[in-house]
């Protein structure tokens, strides 16, 4: 199995965990997904009163520089520890 193509999956499989994740998992899921699929962060930084966007936009800005293969890499792993965690 490809890189890309576990990374596809376990992205699929991770929406379907029976409890939700604690909010910073969901961040660094989230992030690590960006940097992942997109690269380095391209968008504005919200406005102070876009609570939610601001901490994603922060999420990803965190893995600035980090390479789509690591990224890809990390968040296989974490993905892997959320699901043992919380089950499917």
């Amino acid at each position: 199995m490809t890189l890309q193509s576990e990374f596809e999956q376990i992205a699929g499989d991770v929406k379907k965990i029976k409890t939700r994740p604690e909010d910073q998992e969901l961040l660094d899921l989230y992030g690590l997904y960006k940097q992942g699929t997109v690269g380095d962060i391209n968008t504005d930084k919200p406005g102070m009163l876009d609570m939610k966007g601001k901490a994603k936009w922060e999420a990803w800005n965190s893995r600035k520089g980090m390479s789509e293969v690591d990224a890809m890499t990390a968040y296989i792993a974490l993905a892997k520890e959320i699901i043992d965690k919380y089950g499917m």
